[in-house]
């Protein structure tokens, strides 16, 4: 397996965690880190909605249903995630993406879209 890229958040600090519950990542660690290997960029730490997991079995990446062959229970809302960079400027353009945690997703994501984008989409901390 490829060697992780830098592990740096798209605000320039260091990568956090996304979710070890379930366990998500390209590398299956919790976060959000990619490499030249990980073709789809799986560099967005998004927290699942209903409205978007119905959107993405639509167009045809189910993540809801489980697939315990692959050790997968699948998501609810709710659940943190590391989505694919296209897959979530997709659904931002589609009106429904999840929302973002900054601090827990990649710079690279940069590659794929601007950060105001993500800002648009930011989880704002429970108080």
């Amino acid at each position: 397996m490829s060697t992780p890229d830098d592990p740096v958040n798209v605000l320039g600090g260091p990568l956090e965690l996304c979710s070890n519950s379930p366990v998500t990542g390209y590398f299956r660690d919790g976060h959000c880190n990619t490499c030249a290997a990980d073709e789809g960029m799986h560099t967005v730490c998004a927290v699942m909605t209903a409205e978007f997991l119905a959107y993405s079995k639509y167009v045809g990446n189910d993540l809801s249903t489980p697939r315990p062959e692959f050790g997968f229970a699948g998501l609810k809302a709710g659940d943190k995630w590391c989505l694919c960079a296209t897959r979530f400027l997709q659904a931002h353009d589609e009106g429904c993406a999840p929302k973002v945690l900054l601090e827990a997703t990649h710079m690279r994501t940069l590659d794929i879209m601007q950060l105001s984008i993500l800002e648009a989409n930011q989880s704002k901390p429970s108080r």
